[in-house]
């Protein structure tokens, strides 16, 4: 999908999937963008050998703090090319830690600063976070313990991008969605890989849904993958539910053997998950109990 992007920021993707706006210079914060889509069974998948802790945040700090600037920047703007509603904005008006060990990423319905968006002035407001230019690994064990909000339109994601997207581009780059949810699957969260000739609704993925019509807005959940050379398996607290390999994109490229980078966001609204309606709850919250990658070296 062809992006349009308000400030500094490149393409990417397409309705189900979060389009990714990269700033012209990843050590300063500009708009960004993204995408996604994605059955289950069981048994929990960690790479063997030691691990080495390669990147940790705990989220440590008093309530109301912002997120630690040596290890995530925040992104600022909107993003035309999924039709999401929100406006990004930076500092700790919609990231901040709860000084219980959490980072809380708030989408409210609100506009104090007279924010623009694609369809005219911004009616909500949220927070995206990514690692570029602070820290990129290939391979290792990558999870977060995170309490996804409810709610019609809500759309919350854990993912990563190729450390070269500035160079080559969305999807050239890859892209690793580790988690996404969209509310009107309250039980159901997603995990999907996106690389030249499978990107948008063309990528390649699974779903895992909660039994007993749980939902995952009721408790914590740990989202993982563990990752290696030609090869990615996710997991939901530890039970795999898909495995991917360089056989499964039928002669296409595979561009995840080299560094990826993290993010965090919650959007709200867009093509895939619809927009807010009046039973939607706001301010709706993405809760981040952790985020770590381990490498086995």
């Amino acid at each position: 999908m062809t992006v349009h992007l308000p400030h500094n920021a490149v393409p990417t993707r397409s309705r189900r999937r979060r389009t990714a706006l990269y700033a012209a210079s990843l050590l300063c914060c500009s708009a960004l963008l993204a995408t996604l889509p994605g059955g289950a069974s069981a048994a929990p998948g960690s790479a063997p050998g030691p691990a080495a802790v390669a990147f940790e945040d705990n989220f440590d700090g008093p309530a109301g703090a912002a997120v630690d600037g040596s290890k995530w920047q925040l992104e600022t703007g909107d993003n035309v090319n999924n039709h999401e509603r929100q406006f990004y904005t930076g500092g700790n008006d919609n990231a901040a830690l709860d000084g219980q060990g959490n980072l809380v990423i708030t989408a409210r319905k609100e506009n104090p600063g007279n924010y623009q968006c694609w369809y005219g002035t911004c009616e909500y407001t949220s927070a995206r976070l990514n690692t570029a230019g602070k820290f990129a690994a290939a391979y290792g064990h990558v999870e977060a313990r995170v309490k996804v909000p409810r709610g019609q339109g809500m759309w919350p994601a854990f993912w990563m991008l190729g450390d070269d997207f500035g160079n080559v581009g969305w999807p050239q780059s890859g892209e690793i969605d580790v988690m996404e949810n969209v509310g009107f699957e309250p039980g159901t969260v997603h995990g999907t890989l996106h690389g030249p000739g499978y990107s948008g609704v063309d990528g390649i993925g699974a779903g895992y849904t909660l039994p007993n019509g749980a939902a995952f807005a009721d408790d914590f959940h740990t989202f993982a993958v563990d990752w290696a050379p030609d090869s990615i398996t996710w997991s939901v607290d530890g039970n795999v539910f898909q495995r991917r390999t360089p056989a499964d994109l039928g002669g296409k490229e595979w561009v995840f053997n080299k560094p990826f980078f993290l993010i965090l966001n919650l959007a709200v609204g867009g093509y895939w998950p619809g927009d807010p309606d009046g039973s939607t709850p706001f301010p709706s919250q993405l809760v981040v109990d952790y985020v770590r990658v381990t490498t086995n070296d």
